[in-house]
């Protein structure tokens, strides 16, 4: 399995009544794969994870993987209390899916030792290839994660930080440890405001939210930096992605109702967010569609 590309997280669609819209959740996933998407990470961050019971996560998985079609490998998240996240992990092999991506534990935050158990557990429950995301209560030590790339089938490590310091401390140490294939991931909300300093470390894999709702946007901004075209790149930067993330940051949340927003104003009937995440209010919704203008504007869109 390659991961390669833009990565795309979906947003999970909810219907009038609050439960999940399966229909506009497939068509959601076929179109991205059909735009382009490296891999799909289905009913994580961006698909409100937090927010799933483990049916409508079941369901989630189940839909994502029949519109992905092997055209794309799929991941599904995981996370929060060990329990529920071994059930997941189970969930997720049980419909198909190509990977986890394993998020921190609920509320405590462990020493090394007890992280490297909680995602040994883990990865052992669902038996499928599992990439580590550091963020939150869950920080690995270069030591640790070293220790955990010597798991068969844990594959990558996702830094949701931005400790540049320490992500490089832990990729030497990584690739010092162990000669088996192991990806690092940029996974900062936002992630293509870093990309220029992920690159410098030889991270160049990222989460991009903005392709779950304009995806030309997103790819003219990866062909720009994979290709050497840094006017372009540094366009897209100033005046469509650095102005996203201040809006972003007036808000707790908006990184993930920010992308719901922008997903039904290009279309999408997707619903709003589940609490504790609220929606954009109607002068933010305003900002994010003068955004999307000129961002598809620049892109050539």
């Amino acid at each position: 399995m390659r991961l390669d590309g833009v990565l795309f997280f979906p947003v999970t669609p909810f219907g009038a009544d609050g439960g999940l819209a399966e229909p506009a959740l497939a068509g959601h996933i076929a179109d991205g794969v059909a735009a382009g998407a490296g891999g799909v990470f289905t009913a994580c961050g961006t698909g409100e994870f937090s927010a799933l019971d483990l049916d409508e996560y079941t369901r989630v998985l189940a839909v994502s993987v029949q519109a992905a079609d092997g055209r794309a490998p799929v991941f599904g998240g995981a996370g929060g209390p060990l329990p529920a996240a071994k059930a997941i992990a189970r969930a997720a092999a049980a419909q198909g899916a190509d990977g986890l991506l394993l998020m921190p534990p609920y509320l405590v935050t462990g020493p090394s030792s007890g992280l490297v158990q909680y995602v040994r557990e883990v990865a052992a429950a669902g038996g499928l290839p599992m990439i580590i995301y550091q963020r939150g209560t869950a920080r690995f030590t270069p030591e640790a994660v070293a220790e955990l790339a010597k798991v068969p089938n844990v594959i990558g490590f996702k830094d949701g930080l931005g400790d540049f310091d320490l992500l490089q401390r832990i990729i030497l140490t990584v690739r010092n440890s162990t000669d088996r294939p192991f990806t690092f991931f940029n996974g900062l909300p936002t992630a293509e405001l870093t990309v220029p300093a992920y690159r410098g470390l030889g991270v160049n894999l990222y989460s991009s939210a903005v392709f779950a709702f304009a995806p030309e946007i997103s790819l003219a901004f990866y062909t720009a930096v994979t290709g050497g075209d840094e006017v372009l790149a540094q366009r897209l930067l100033t005046h469509f992605y650095l102005p996203l993330v201040e809006l972003r940051d007036l808000v707790p949340g908006y990184a993930v109702s920010l992308v719901k927003a922008g997903v039904r104003i290009r279309g999408l009937k997707v619903g709003g967010v589940r609490p504790p995440l609220v929606d954009p209010s109607p002068e933010h919704m305003r900002s994010l569609e003068r955004l999307i203008t000129t961002g598809l504007e620049i892109a050539g869109a």
